[in-house]
């Protein structure tokens, strides 16, 4: 379940989108008077000259832990909620990635990344986030399971074609091992937290 936010905190959130939009139209010179950006992103002139040179407002200004701001870290969250959909759960190293490329894309600092430790400490902060073993589906007990929850799957897969417009052509088939090519047998994912238990590749 997504934490509950008071009105200020999504007005905060909401604004803190603002000045990143328009940081990155005024450093690709769409808009080239920092006056004019800031009119027409409803931003406060002030804040936008301040974060132009490279200073956070304290309210995002946190501890190298977070690193990035509110709305980046919903971002990422939701990106690795639709990995973990699609059966695909992200490893720790590809959440990190994924991370690196949010701080890559604010303009501020390109060259900066997060420690080692970040995705670790993310994980805590999101009490819907878990990390836990994923295991190599078996393709005997496979068999055996019951059609109801294997139907789940055909109607995730469904929804799939009908949301992103997919032709039968472009559907090709992947037996489970091979769809997961380059995990080894026992990995680390991150999850919902709701699921128990290690998860099948």
């Amino acid at each position: 379940m997504p934490p509950i936010r008071t009105q200020s905190s999504r007005n905060s959130i909401e604004q803190e989108g603002r000045i990143l939009l328009a940081i990155q139209a005024f450093k690709n010179q769409e808009i080239s008077s920092i006056r004019e950006v800031a009119r027409r992103f409803n931003v406060p002139r002030s804040t936008l000259s301040t974060r132009l040179n490279g200073i956070q407002h304290r309210a995002i200004s946190r501890a190298n832990s977070h690193k990035l701001t509110d709305t980046e870290e919903e971002s990422l969250q939701k990106w690795m909620f639709s990995m973990d959909a699609r059966g695909s759960a992200p490893r720790p190293s590809m959440v990190q990635e994924m991370a690196n490329v949010l701080l890559s894309h604010r303009g501020i600092n390109p060259s900066s990344t997060v420690g080692k430790n970040w995705v670790t400490n993310y994980i805590k902060r999101h009490p819907n986030l878990s990390s836990r073993f994923s295991r190599r589906y078996n393709y005997e007990r496979a068999k055996c399971e019951d059609p109801k929850i294997i139907g789940e799957w055909f109607t995730l897969v469904q929804k799939t074609i009908l949301q992103y417009g997919i032709d039968n052509d472009d559907i090709y088939n992947f037996d489970e091992t091979g769809f997961a090519m380059g995990l080894t047998a026992t990995a680390k994912v991150t999850t919902r937290s709701e699921y128990y238990g290690r998860r099948s590749l």
